[in-house]
């Protein structure tokens, strides 16, 4: 994909010399702030030095793909959205996507599959923080297909995410082999803290190429869609705490600006309201994924492109668009409920200071958010973004050093391949802020790393 460097129009700006600062930084491999250089640190778990990381931060490794399900067989790879929705003193549970589009048919117990055909889906694992150790991985949802992101609630479950729209009945061919789905697909599933899913499809929060949900305090579900262009959805629910009982589906509207992908300053803002959806569950439109889309630009819902993470602090939401922006490397846009304004919080100048944001989560005591990196770069890094300072506050907080020869794992020795490319994803912060946990897309595992993050 064609991406520009440093925005020519921007060498006058204000923000001109901390843009350049950035890039020089990061051409030598320092990061411009935050909490020092990378090196490669050893994994507790393996020994190996599966990530970069700045001094005094510390990881353990745990979930790999391919090791042993609790209930029947085997954690599946392409690991990607991730929250917890439980706490017990040291010991987390994570619910954690797989987004796999495949028809070899699910995993986990039968109750918890949609269409047993498909492959994506969940696991649920239990991580002891005080020991370092995964206690139990089970599967938890399955049956679902290209499960990217999702969300937690505020009652501890998960939101799983389907980043597909397909009609039921649908046919093709995966990986030279023919398929036929027998229920339709694009929809959000919730999974339980404890036990499995019961895979009832969340028609109200409609059929889209669903990325990331967020319940605010009052029950409202916000949505980010990932496609080009997408969309930025509410659902105002019609009994808090009950998704399954409905609600009425909303497409932001930002007042004058009906496309807000590119041609933007950051710092800009909008006022906005909302366009109401009639039929949410009727997903398949003009090129057989955009119904819900089309219905909201028809009444002059904006339009962004590849909307991502999403995540909340205090009457404030933040979300990513992958490619926006001028240079197409990126976006963070900030929405105030309580005011109803979107903001252009932050825009990438180019790939080589901020490339691709992905996934995002909002450190719980201090005003950092981390950001994952989802790009065409042949090593991915995991941001630090301060809340106050623009892209001059942007940082490397980790890079993805995952390099396998073979035979270096115990239960994988056969496990080998260059895996730096592979995006983070699933970045989450415990409660008290000590501990992030994230994923590696491929192979397929997650980290619990431990830092001075307030320092």
């Amino acid at each position: 994909m064609q991406r520009r460097p440093l925005l020519q129009a921007l060498a006058l700006s204000p923000l001109a010399s901390a843009f350049a600062t950035s890039a020089q930084t990061r051409q030598h491999g320092r990061p411009a702030a935050g909490y020092g250089p990378l090196r490669p640190v050893a994994d507790e778990a393996t020994g190996l030095p599966l990530l970069m990381l700045p001094e005094g931060f510390r990881y353990r490794s745990f979930g790999w793909a391919g090791e042993a399900l609790a209930n029947g067989g085997v954690v599946p790879d392409a690991a990607d959205g991730m929250g917890i929705v439980k706490t017990e003193g040291e010991v987390f549970t994570l619910v954690r996507n797989h987004e796999i589009f495949g028809t070899g048919g699910g995993f986990g117990p039968a109750a918890s599959q949609y269409d047993a055909r498909c492959d994506g889906g969940t696991v649920t694992l239990r991580y002891d923080r005080a020991a370092g150790k995964l206690l139990e991985v089970r599967g938890s949802l399955s049956g679902t297909l290209v499960n990217c992101a999702g969300g937690i609630t505020p009652w501890g479950s998960w939101l799983s995410c389907e980043e597909i729209v397909t009609p039921a009945g649908h046919a093709g061919q995966a990986r030279g082999k023919p398929f036929r789905l027998e229920k339709p697909h694009g929809f959000v599933f919730e999974v339980p803290a404890d036990g499995a899913s019961n895979a009832r499809a969340l028609t109200a929060l409609g059929q889209f190429k669903h990325e990331a949900a967020l319940v605010d305090a009052d029950g409202t579900v916000y949505l980010t869609e990932d496609a080009r262009p997408a969309g930025f959805y509410r659902l105002l629910p019609a009994k808090k705490g009950d998704l399954a009982a409905g609600g009425r589906l909303q497409m932001l509207r930002a007042r004058k600006a009906p496309d807000l992908r590119s041609g933007l300053k950051p710092g800009q803002q909008f006022d906005v309201d909302w366009v109401d959806i009639e039929r949410p569950a009727d997903g398949v439109g003009g090129n057989g994924h955009n119904g819900v889309l089309l219905q909201g630009q028809a009444q002059g819902g904006s339009l962004f492109t590849r909307l991502e993470g999403l995540d909340a602090g205090r009457d404030e939401l933040f979300f990513t668009s992958t490619d926006g922006g001028d240079a197409k490397a990126g976006q963070v846009w900030r929405f105030i409920p309580s005011q109803q304004r979107l903001e252009l919080f932050l825009e990438s100048p180019g790939a080589s200071v901020f490339d691709y944001p992905d996934n995002l989560c909002l450190h719980p005591r201090s005003d950092l958010i981390v950001v994952c990196e989802d790009s065409k770069q042949p090593v991915q890094r995991l941001y630090g973004l301060k809340r106050g300072g623009g892209l001059a506050g942007l940082f490397e907080l980790a890079r993805n050093n995952v390099q396998l020869a073979g035979g270096e794992l115990e239960k994988q020795p056969g496990l080998k391949g260059d895996f730096r490319g592979a995006e983070w994803a699933g970045t989450c912060f415990s409660a008290d802020g000590k501990t992030l946990f994230a994923n590696v897309y491929r192979p397929g595992f997650t980290v619990a790393i431990t830092g001075p993050f307030t320092g």
